[in-house]
């Protein structure tokens, strides 16, 4: 574009208008519209600029388009939920939506009420409080008397209701003091009895309804991997069977050696409702097939009155020396013959015998043929029994929990004599065995031991044997009653 320069007077520059522009500097044509309404006030040109600007304002408001919401398309289609909300959003006839049940919004010719209508019952889920039934339900709201009746009709069936547990109520209407009638209670009093409170022509009554229950056990199987806790817990164990079961393979095996490869196989009691309520018992059954070492199938069984862990897969094998003596228990030795440091007493002793690291209630089998000379308290050696065998030779079995013999017993080898215990000085479970010669002791070690040719109670390990059997079928087919 060109531009062209005019002359300069002193200090300044005069700019021409680029060619192809108009100049509003320069003098306007008559009757021109542009007109500049901040000059020449009230002439001529000015009113007519200003009519003239009226008249735009007014054409532009009148061809603008409608400032009104745009029409919409249809409706889109609601069905399920959508449907039913949509329908409460306003009260109207049963045949056009007000029967949907929810809460409606009011409409048009809704009138509001002064004072709510009474409602002539109420329906409650609440919990049993620490302090009893009777209180609870007065907390809610019932009558006194309505409360202690129903608290009784409830101890009189279930001695002690445990705190926690979930109650299903309708209270009637209320009376002048305020306190609702109970007009039905319902709660679970355990796995199988329901109670059922209803008002009758007598007043309140109690129902007891009965739950049916499945025991069959559950079984769980699955592979260690990196964790066996781990992969326990995601196989469907709880963290209480699981810590059960870790504690159970502790007793035969060090768990940090087991192996990612080896397979994992529990039996835990199980309790199953028929409305789907299930109750985890004990573990009955843990076992663990090694990739490397021998297959542990361990029973839970009771000994002395207590619950303990026998391997089945080697339940009967029990060691015995060449000179006819056999190991008195089935375990590993913890502690050797010779000087030692007492663990209680803390200082250097001689140790008379050896120490079998055998668990709680495990049975104790007499060595060799003999006669008990000694079954009772023996101070620091706690309950003893002592054998009195051919060629000079006894033997001793100590800390044992509780003895199944009497002095002058005759008893074979291979008898149960007692069972493993911590009695006397003793810092936990576990057997000392001693054998004397001529009531000198000798190192149990120094004699060689080969396979036994008498295990230990044929009818205990039978009844071990056909339990494992009865558990090992669980999964495989609807389990027999445990």
């Amino acid at each position: 574009m060109r531009e062209a320069w005019l002359g300069q007077g002193f200090g300044r520059a005069a700019v021409a208008a680029p060619v192809g522009f108009v100049s509003f500097d320069a003098p306007r044509p008559a009757g021109s519209l542009v007109v500049d309404l901040g000059e020449n006030l009230f002439s001529n040109t000015w009113w007519r600029g200003l009519v003239t600007l009226g008249l735009l304002c007014t054409a532009a408001a009148l061809t603008a388009p409608d400032f009104g919401p745009l029409p919409a398309g249809h409706a889109p289609f609601l069905s399920g939920a959508s449907r039913a909300q949509w329908r409460a959003v306003g009260v109207d006839s049963l045949s056009r939506g007000s029967d949907s049940g929810m809460r409606m919004a009011p409409g048009a010719l809704v009138e509001p009420l002064q004072q709510a209508p009474e409602r002539t019952a109420i329906d409650l889920f609440a919990t049993l409080g620490q302090d009893g039934l009777a209180r609870s339900l007065a907390r809610l709201g019932a009558s006194d008397g309505d409360a202690i009746i129903a608290a009784n009709l409830v101890h009189a069936a279930v001695p002690r209701l445990a705190p926690g547990t979930q109650l299903t109520i309708r209270l009637g209407q209320r009376d002048s003091a305020g306190r609702r009638p109970v007009e039905r209670l319902s709660l679970r009093a355990s796995m199988e009895l329901k109670l059922l409170i209803e008002r009758g022509a007598g007043g309140l009554g109690l129902t007891r309804i009965a739950v049916p229950i499945d025991s069959a056990p559950m079984r769980v199987r699955g592979v260690a991997g990196d964790g066996l806790y781990w992969a326990l817990r995601t196989a469907g164990a709880s963290s209480a069977t699981s810590a059960s079961y870790l504690k159970a393979l502790a007793q035969e095996i060090d768990v940090g050696e087991i192996a990612p490869g080896d397979r994992f196989d529990l039996v835990i009691a199980s309790r199953t409702s028929a409305d789907g309520q299930r109750q985890e018992g004990d573990l009955l059954y843990a076992g663990l097939d090694r990739t490397m070492g021998g297959k542990l199938q361990l029973v839970r069984w009771t000994a002395g009155g207590k619950p303990v862990w026998v391997n089945a897969a080697t339940v009967g094998q029990v060691q015995r020396q060449s000179e006819g003596m056999i190991w008195p228990v089935a375990a590993r030795i913890n502690s050797t013959f010779g000087p030692r440091l007492h663990p209680i007493l803390r200082f250097v002793r001689m140790h008379r015998g050896i120490d079998f690291g055998a668990h709680w209630g495990m049975p104790i089998h007499a060595a060799a043929d003999g006669q008990v000379v000694r079954a009772g308290w023996a101070g620091g050696y706690g309950r003893q029994v002592r054998l009195a065998h051919s060629g000079g030779l006894a033997s001793s079995y100590s800390h044992m929990s509780s003895m199944t013999v009497s002095p002058g017993t005759i008893v074979h080898q291979g008898d149960l004599i007692g069972y493993v215990g911590s009695s006397g000085l003793s810092t936990g479970p576990h057997l000392h065995y001693e054998v004397l010669r001529d009531g000198v002791a000798i190192n149990p070690m120094g004699v060689r031991f080969s396979v036994a040719t008498r295990g230990a109670d044929p009818g205990a390990v039978s009844a071990i044997k056909a339990r494992l059997a009865k558990l090992l079928r669980v999964g495989a087919k609807r389990a027999e009653q445990f």
